[in-house]
């Protein structure tokens, strides 16, 4: 384990059957397997780093998330390679997911930047960003 390597991210969520479904076929794709899982929440994990996903309390889901308040605003991930960018992005749409940027996919990021954006059902970002 490497010092000052991220521990662990805990993200609450609006319906967490929702969540883990989405969340959990993508971080399978890039290799999570599932970790904890209780009534309120659910967790994947790679190496010594997980995510978690708890179910917010009906008293703190309003006013909903917004990515461009104070706050987390994307989760990026490294791809193998743009195969891959190229590859989530078929499926993302085959399960109908949203492709964000459509009109500059996959260079939303910059020329030199190969990546596929999208959004969790909660419209917290996502990223998958392939080597330079």
């Amino acid at each position: 384990m490497q010092k000052g390597l991220l521990h662990h991210v805990e993200i609450y969520v609006s319906n967490l059957k929702q969540s883990a479904e989405f969340w959990g076929w993508l971080l399978e794709e890039l290799g999570y397997t599932a970790y904890q899982k209780w009534e309120g929440g659910q967790s994947w994990k790679l190496g010594e780093t997980y995510l978690v996903f708890v179910q917010a309390e009906e008293k703190f889901l309003e006013p909903a998330y917004h990515r461009c308040r104070v706050g987390l605003n994307h989760l990026a991930f490294h791809a193998a390679s743009r195969q891959q960018v190229d590859d989530m992005t078929k499926k993302l749409k085959g399960k109908e997911i949203q492709i964000l940027y459509t009109d500059q996919h996959p260079f939303a990021g910059g020329e030199d930047y190969y990546a596929v954006f999208f959004e969790d059902p909660d419209r917290i970002k996502v990223e998958l960003v392939a080597p330079e």
